[in-house]
């Protein structure tokens, strides 16, 4: 008797059908049916205990099916886990829109990376860096309170998401938000080199500021102090192009354009964050990289 062997006695009675006949009516084969259970994403409805063969009840193919389609969408394993559980199908269906969201965003990504280093291979640094319109704006001086860190490309992110949102949560104590937060790099950030950067937020109440450092002590590396008014040469990006290296183009941009008009830098580079992060897209404007020039 083989695994696909005909089912009888009580098992014939709960509608369970051999691995090759539910492969069949799941239009699966055997082997991928396997690797499901194996992966606990789809597991036999019984598994007999003598000869180890599995059997499946006929409603669990739609689930074999969905599991199928999911991994030709390259969905990790613990997404899809999360999506056949979700039972409610408003629930599944968003936890698909939102994997699908991440990829999307990833490919714009990696498109403007591809773009860049084709740019780079080819010789064509300044008709990429064309790309990107310059323009200068006048700032006054700011109160900001800040946080630095040492960080390597990779946690950066991670770090300006958090590091942003703990001082605009201090910006409440401080008289509030009184400008665009953005992030100083006082050394390059990249996988070999750690910085330091320095996440800043404007604030409008410089004693209450000076005030809640004092309390802070030197945790997280806080400090407050007043940015002079500035001249800053700068590109805008979107949400897409603000991921390392690619963000690495309009930084060049903006360099070769400073010394094109015989600028010089007068401060660390910087992102300005203007845009709600969380409520937009790939392809919609988020960031100012800019340089202090004179």
């Amino acid at each position: 008797m083989t695994e696909d062997a005909v089912v009888d006695g009580p098992e014939r009675n709960l509608e369970l059908l051999t691995i090759g006949a539910f492969a069949a009516r799941a239009r699966l084969s055997a082997k991928a049916l396997r690797l499901y259970d194996r992966l606990g994403l789809l597991a036999p409805a019984h598994v007999d205990e003598v000869t180890g063969y599995r059997y499946y009840r006929v409603g669990q193919a739609e689930r074999a099916r969905l599991v199928a389609m999911l991994r030709q969408l390259d969905m990790p394993l613990a997404r899809i886990a999360e999506v056949v559980e979700a039972g409610d199908g408003a629930r599944a269906a968003e936890l698909l829109g939102a994997y699908w969201a991440d990829v999307e965003a990833r490919v714009a990504g990696q498109r403007t990376l591809a773009e860049y280093l084709r740019g780079r291979l080819s010789g064509r640094s300044s008709e990429m860096h064309g790309k990107f319109a310059v323009e200068t704006v006048e700032t006054p001086a700011q109160v900001v309170i800040s946080e630095k860190r040492h960080t390597l490309a990779d946690e950066l992110p991670a770090w300006i998401g958090a590091a942003l949102g703990r001082l605009e949560e201090a910006a409440r104590e401080c008289g509030g938000v009184a400008g665009v937060p953005y992030v100083a790099y006082h050394a390059e950030v990249s996988m070999e080199s750690d910085g330091p950067a320095e996440a800043c937020v404007p604030v409008a109440d410089e004693a209450a500021a000076r005030a809640w450092a004092e309390r802070r002590g030197r945790a997280w590396e806080t400090a407050v102090r007043v940015e002079p008014a500035r001249r800053l040469a700068y590109t805008r990006i979107t949400k897409a192009q603000v991921a390392y290296p690619q963000i690495l183009a309009a930084f060049e941009a903006v360099e070769e354009w400073v010394e094109a008009r015989g600028l010089t830098a007068t401060g660390p580079c910087r992102e300005l964050y203007f845009a709600d992060w969380a409520a937009t897209g790939p392809g919609d404007p988020v960031c100012d990289v800019a340089f202090p020039v004179s």
